[in-house]
Formats: C-alpha cells, sequence, structure tokens
C-alpha cells in the first residue's frame, strides 16, 4: 500500500507569494501606462498666424425681447407679437448681392429684398421673394444693419 507524500505549507505559501507578486506588478504596470497619459499635450507648430481680430466675426450679444400685454389680474399672457431679435456683430456686412426679382404672382404681392443675416458664427445671404402682406395697406421695413462703435447691428424687418 502507498502512502500519500506529506504536504508541507511552505511551497503552497511561495505559490500564494508569488501569486500575489504577480497581481501587484500587473497593476503597477497599469498606473505607470496610464500615468503617461497624464502628460502635457504635444504643441504644434502652425506656419501661420490667427486672423487679427479686426478681422475675425464674433458676435457680440443677443437679445431676443417678446412684447406681451398682461390685463390687471391676468397671472399669464397670450404672445401673440412677433419676437424682435437684436444681433451685433464686430465684422462688417458684406454687400448686398444682385438679385433678379421674379415675375411678380399677383398684384398683391410685395417684393421683399434678399438680404444679409448672422448665422452659425457667420453671415448668410437670404434670398429675395415674394410675399403677401398680412393685411391690407401693411408696408415691409427692411431689415438693416446699422453701425454702433466697433460693431455692427442688426435689426430684423417687420410688417407695420
Amino acid at each position: 500500500m502507498k502512502t500519500p507524500l506529506p504536504v508541507s505549507p511552505a511551497p503552497l505559501a511561495a505559490v500564494l507569494t508569488l501569486s500575489r507578486r504577480t497581481s501587484l506588478l500587473l497593476c503597477c504596470g497599469a498606473v505607470g501606462l496610464l500615468a503617461g497619459c497624464a502628460s502635457e499635450p504635444v504643441s504644434h507648430v502652425v506656419s501661420a498666424p490667427p486672423p487679427s481680430t479686426a478681422s475675425r466675426a464674433t458676435m457680440t450679444t443677443t437679445t431676443t425681447t417678446t412684447p406681451t400685454a398682461v390685463a390687471p389680474g391676468q397671472a399669464y399672457a397670450a404672445v401673440s407679437s412677433p419676437v424682435v431679435s437684436t444681433t451685433i456683430v464686430t465684422q462688417t456686412p458684406p454687400a448686398p448681392q444682385q438679385e433678379v426679382v421674379q415675375a411678380q404672382p399677383t398684384a398683391q404681392h410685395h417684393w421683399l429684398a434678399g438680404y444679409w443675416t448672422w448665422r452659425n458664427n457667420r453671415y448668410e445671404w437670404m434670398a429675395g421673394h415674394w410675399e403677401l402682406p398680412p393685411y391690407t395697406g401693411a408696408q415691409w421695413v427692411m431689415p438693416r444693419w446699422e453701425p454702433q462703435g466697433n460693431a455692427y447691428k442688426f435689426t430684423e424687418g417687420y410688417w407695420n
């Protein structure tokens, strides 16, 4: 009959110690790799300087107001007035584009000429078109850009 070999606790302890050391080394290696990610960003040489602030267009203010009237004792107001928006830009607006005016659809239609507006941090051309006035005798007030100090203020067009 064979007798089992005695198992000493020393080899088992050695295996557990080696396993712990391996885990510790793997963790330290991972921390070391990730620590390199926290370094300063690489700088790049640019061949041309950025445009001067005089030619850079930046919107400095956009204000939107909705005129409403609230009756005494009324907790809220129904908004039926048009929204008025004010935009101020530091870049000079481009010259108006030449447009071909299409044939007038009816005698009641009015031609609303195209104009430059400010959208997505740049000027965009809004093409002219024929439109029916909201009521008889209504007059169209053109949208306009007005100098205001070192900037230009845009006022939207409206029926008066």
